[in-house]
Parts: C-alpha cells; structure tokens; sequence
C-alpha cells in the first residue's frame, strides 16, 4: 500500500487541535518535530533518545508528520485537512505559517520509520510511558509502567500538557477516588489514575476513533476492571458527583464547561484543567474561578500551563 505523508509547518498552540483534525481525516500516525527536544536534557537512565538531527527540525514553530492512504479520495481529503486547519483561525488558535506539503512513501518505509521517535520515557515521579514494542526493566519498585501503543492514535503520552496531567493526578488522585477524564485520546490519564488507587474512572471522548483507542490501551494495562470509556460529549448527560475531574483539551473548551465541572465536582474535590497555551492562562484561570474554583497550583511546562483548582 501507499501512504502519503502530509507535513504542516505550525506552532505549539496547534499541535493538539491539528493532531485531532489529522486523526479524524484517517491519518495512521502523527509525528511531532519539535526544536525544543534538540535542548531537552535527557537522562540516560530512562531510556530516551539523543542522536537527534537538527536538519529534521524547523528553526521555529513545529513540523507536524501524518500519514493517510492513498486512494480516489486522497485530493478531497487534503483539501479537507487544510480547510479544518485555516477555521482554528476563529477559535482564536494561532496557526503560524501553515504550510503544507505532501509527499508520498512506502508501507514499509512509514510503518518503521516513525517508531525511532517513540522511547520509554519517564514522565514524573512515579510513571514511565513505555511503547509496546520496547523491552523496559523498571528502575525502581514503585514505579508505574504504562505500555502504550503511539500508532494506535493520539500519541505516545509524552506531550508537556499530558505529562502536567499525569503529575497532577500524583498529587491530588487518593485511594478508591472517583474520577472523571474529560477527552480522554488514548486513555493514558484514566489508566494513569487508576494505577494511583482510583476506584472508579470514567473515560469520556467524542471521537470513536478515541474511545477505541483507550479502551484498547486500557485492557494493554490490564485496568478496565476500573476504567469505562465511552462516546461522550464533554459531561453531557453525566449524573453524581466525583473526587476529581481531568481534561486536557484545549483553553477554548475548557472555559465553556467550567459551570458544569463544577456541577461534577464534589466539594473538596479537584478539577484537573491542561492543554492551555501560556497566552490563554489567565483567560482560563478567571473562567474557574468564576465557577467557584480555587487555583491550587499552576504547572508550567514549555509553552503550556496546567491547573490544579479546588472546589469550596
């Protein structure tokens, strides 16, 4: 079979939005080339890659890499791409300069070639994201592995917005809690809390190419014993009152469904909020406070921010 990568030069802010636009064209995989991993200081002990070659990265912004096979409808389906891309221009997303190219490749030379990008990594204190086909002796007794597939959808977990989640969740998930994972992608919050003692994890996406993905992520680590994932919208429809509420989704969505975490929320509980560009964070910030959110802590990460905010 052939496949045709398309390549779009754009930013940070629109790495989540265009990864999903991607997903839901068809696309097979999505890679990141992000200057800022050429100065990331990486630890040897966890496995992560180093040789990495300036001359794959733009001097600015970010190259995002899909793959989408080629049939009658390929034209169609670009063009598409393109149009879902330029509309992110009125939810206020910053597209950069959206330049777009498409080439063609091999199976065999695709379904390879990404894999060089993917690497255990660990993420916070506790977990480390290992691909399914790496071979990862733990470093510690107490670390938490979760294994995860990157081409399955939805990448490989590693990315600044949800690796802030996950950190949060290590502070605020307490045993036999309920929680509530709002966008869920590939299921790595949910499986992530239920391995920190939830009792209950409900995982919602409106995408079935998600809600798939995570539950087949979540039966790789062997957690659907507490974590359901259905097709939801937001919290539409979702009744009871849970310990903790996560989204990481983008600072526009976050801020239209601020009133109904609350709602979702128990007093004392936490709303874990990500996927927020710096230049959103005080538009954000304001939107949960007005709900009746305290802002515990603020988690900066590269260009993102993350919330941990209490209710009552």
């Amino acid at each position: 079979m052939k496949w045709s990568e398309i390549m779009i030069h754009t930013t940070n802010e629109a790495i989540e939005p265009i990864s999903n636009i991607l997903h839901e064209a068809g696309a097979s995989g999505v890679v990141i080339e992000d200057p800022f991993d050429l100065i990331k200081e990486r630890e040897d002990q966890f496995g992560e890659i180093y040789q990495l070659n300036p001359d794959d990265y733009p001097e600015e912004g970010v190259i995002i890499k899909a793959y989408i096979a080629v049939n009658s409808f390929l034209g169609e389906t670009i063009e598409e791409i393109k149009q879902s891309i330029n509309n992110l221009t009125e939810l206020n997303i910053d597209i950069g300069h959206n330049d777009v190219s498409i080439s063609e490749v091999n199976e065999e030379e695709w379904a390879t070639a990404w894999k060089k990008y993917y690497n255990p990594v660990k993420i916070s204190e506790k977990f480390t994201i290992v691909p399914t086909w790496e071979e990862y002796e733990p470093v510690s007794s107490d670390e938490l592995i979760i294994e995860l597939d990157p081409g399955m959808a939805f990448g490989t977990g590693t990315h600044p917005t949800t690796v802030m989640c996950i950190q949060a969740l290590e502070r605020t998930v307490k045993e036999a809690d309920s929680v509530i994972d709002v966008g869920t992608g590939s299921g790595v919050l949910s499986i992530a809390a239920a391995m920190l003692g939830a009792g209950k994890v409900t995982a919602l996406d409106l995408d079935e190419v998600a809600v798939q993905s995570a539950r087949l992520n979540v039966k790789l680590n062997k957690v659907q014993s507490v974590v359901t994932v259905s097709k939801n919208d937001l919290l539409q429809g979702m009744d009871g009152q849970v310990d903790v509420v996560v989204s990481n989704i983008l600072a526009e969505v976050i801020m239209s469904f601020t009133d109904d975490v609350a709602k979702a929320v128990k007093m004392g509980g936490y709303f874990i909020a990500s996927g927020i560009i710096q230049q959103k964070k005080d538009q954000v910030k304001d939107a949960m406070i007005a709900s009746g959110f305290t802002i515990e802590e603020t988690i900066i990460m590269e260009d993102w921010v993350a919330f941990i905010a209490k209710r009552g």
